[in-house]
């Protein structure tokens, strides 16, 4: 347990108005989705599966911009996306076309629900522990932008398909999300964006294109959008996974030249022989000038004194 100062578990303690505003607001986006799916209004869904995210997107951010974080929010805003993110787009792709696949689609929902939960489970227990760059696994509202913008393009009479195949092409969309999010994919999480810190002019143009280019047709683009994000952690996947087999093979390289350039060569330059009679080495200078045929040089005699 981690150990905080008495002002610091006060307001761990305390509940805030603000940040807790904006959860509230995205719980009551995802049950008026569920509402607006049983009465057959399920563009109305879809749109308030959105609304409830851009709510989810807010309430942690001005929680961090205004400090006022709390173990009461945390907890919160982790039941909200529950519900908003797992039950809701399980509830409304359900009533609107995985019902028509009987066990298969009730099945698909109940895969997605159980997969948002035990993302939401992992991501509450690894906080601190992974990299805050990326989401580990698909983000619960991804999934939901994922599934609820197929259900508003289908809606919207973008697509024209029979039903059989809408309602197979939802079961696809619904277990695709609901195992993405239990996968160890990396998705980038945006949380390295700081807003509170100036930036240029022209991230503002870029901001008002974004909006621009969104109006013009929301079902297409947010579909498209959130079909590419809800790709792109296998594609940084894959690449980790191949910059990491070749930094491998680029290391077993370097090690390899590294000990051809240190092993040492050694030469059968001295052979041992048993020693011979007389106590003389074989492998003196006099025993090897005897054996290349030289006369072996007399004695130095004993010098008296003068």
């Amino acid at each position: 347990m981690p150990n905080f100062s008495s002002d610091e578990t006060r307001r761990r303690r305390s509940i805030y108005l603000l940040p807790n505003a904006f959860t509230t607001a995205n719980l009551f986006a995802g049950f008026y989705a569920v509402v607006q799916a049983m009465n057959g209004r399920f563009e109305m869904a879809a749109i308030a599966i959105f609304l409830a995210m851009v709510f989810d997107g807010m309430d942690g951010r001005v929680a961090r911009l205004t400090n006022t974080q709390s173990a009461f929010g945390e907890q919160y805003d982790s039941l909200s996306d529950m519900t908003s993110f797992g039950i809701a787009p399980a509830l409304v792709m359900y009533e609107w076309s995985l019902q028509g696949l009987g066990r298969w689609g009730w099945l698909a929902a109940f895969i997605y629900v159980v997969g948002a939960a035990l993302r939401l489970a992992r991501f509450n227990t690894n906080i601190g522990v992974v990299d805050k760059r990326f989401f580990q696994g698909l983000p619960s509202p991804a999934a939901a932008a994922l599934v609820a913008g197929f259900l508003w393009l289908a809606v919207d009479n973008k697509l024209s398909l029979q039903n059989e195949t809408i309602a197979w092409l939802s079961f696809g969309f619904t277990v695709y999300a609901g195992i993405a999010m239990v996968t160890n994919a990396p998705f980038y999480s945006g949380k390295s964006f700081a807003l509170g810190r100036s930036v240029p002019f022209w991230v503002i143009l870029v901001l008002v294109g974004v909006f621009v280019f969104v109006s013009s047709d929301p079902p297409i683009v947010l579909f498209g959008l959130f079909v590419v994000y809800g790709l792109s952690g296998w594609v940084i996947m894959l690449w980790r996974w191949r910059r990491a087999r070749e930094l491998t093979r680029l290391r077993q390289e370097g090690l390899e030249e590294r000990d051809a350039t240190v092993t040492p060569t050694f030469t059968a330059s001295h052979t041992y022989q048993p020693p011979q009679p007389g106590g003389q080495q074989p492998g003196s200078q006099q025993s090897g000038d005897l054996r290349q045929g030289s006369q072996p040089s007399p004695p130095e005699k004993p010098r008296g004194p003068l």
